[in-house]
């Protein structure tokens, strides 16, 4: 997959794709759904199939202080994409001078002008320009103007009616769900970070521990977690049980997600592990001693070895 970043114009032999519009935060089913309608249209027109979303996500731009929502980061959404099919990513930089673009010159100016896009599909609630004035109606006229074709969707839904969404799925995230997350997301929510080292007293108990930080993504319900880890770029992924939370029965280094992999000895130290959090064992609790500690962990790992056999 080709990634175009930035919002110059592109290259003349990029224009003429298929899109799909969104930010496409953590590519959920309901995402998925809009890209396949793209690439059937693509391959009736006989046109790449792309992506246009935005860099950082909009809410990031408008409201800086508040707390990491994201489920995917730019990286995570780019490889998420490349499995689905994806052969274009155009990733527009979302800075001040890009959201004061007015609605009516979206189209014109960088649909049609810069990208050169044949079709663009989107959601049916697809908002855009300068204080989100742009909707659906406004992409199907603007483009009928300027030769781009639109094709709006509705809403995707579960069996029991509701739609999928990021938030649903960040909420799942939160309250320790990771079971409701994959049903949403089509897949286990993951993120990647570089291990760090720690004080190594998981060592002395017989419990080796890669100290991860989640960074600017939602943060999952402090507790245990059954996990898989792939190493770098490795193609396989280990099994593992996890601990995310603040240590409350050791010393305190802030929020941590502690990764123990199974029947794996290698050191790890500032190796990029990417973490699918499989599933959620208990909340986060705090012992008496490391007698304690360790008698709970040894049952943590057993349950997890239970969970990732099923």
């Amino acid at each position: 997959m080709r990634i175009i970043r930035g919002n110059d114009p592109v290259d003349p032999s990029l224009r003429g794709s298929v899109a799909a519009l969104g930010n496409f935060d953590g590519v959920h089913l309901g995402h998925q759904s809009v890209i396949r309608e793209a690439a059937l249209i693509a391959e009736r027109l006989g046109a790449p199939l792309s992506v246009l979303t935005f860099e950082p996500h909009p809410r990031m731009l408008f409201q800086p202080e508040a707390a990491p929502f994201r489920l995917t980061n730019s990286a995570s959404r780019a490889e998420a994409l490349a499995e689905i099919g994806v052969e274009i990513l155009f990733e527009l930089a979302f800075d001040h001078d890009f959201s004061q673009l007015a609605a009516e010159d979206f189209v014109p100016q960088v649909l049609a002008g810069k990208l050169g896009l044949r079709h663009v599909v989107c959601g049916y609630d697809f908002v855009f320009g300068h204080r989100r004035r742009g909707n659906a109606d406004l992409l199907e006229s603007q483009g009928a103007e300027h030769g781009v074709g639109v094709t709006r969707m509705d809403a995707v839904t579960e069996e029991d009616g509701a739609a999928y969404s990021s938030t649903r799925a960040r909420q799942c995230i939160a309250e320790g769900d990771p079971r409701g997350a994959a049903e949403l997301l089509g897949r286990p929510w993951s993120f990647s970070a570089v291990v760090e080292k720690g004080d190594q007293r998981g060592r002395t108990i017989g419990f080796p521990t890669c100290n991860l930080r989640v960074v600017d993504l939602i943060q999952p319900a402090h507790g245990v977690y059954a996990i898989q880890v792939r190493v770098g770029g490795e193609a396989t992924w280990h099994a593992g049980v996890a601990n995310f939370g603040r240590r409350p029965s050791v010393n305190d280094r802030g929020a941590l997600f502690e990764a123990h992999l199974f029947d794996v000895d290698r050191d790890l130290y500032d190796t990029a592990l990417t973490i699918r959090v499989i599933d959620f064992i208990r909340p986060e609790m705090k012992f008496s001693g490391l007698d304690a500690l360790t008698a709970q962990i040894a049952a943590d790992a057993a349950r997890a070895r239970e969970i990732l056999a099923e």
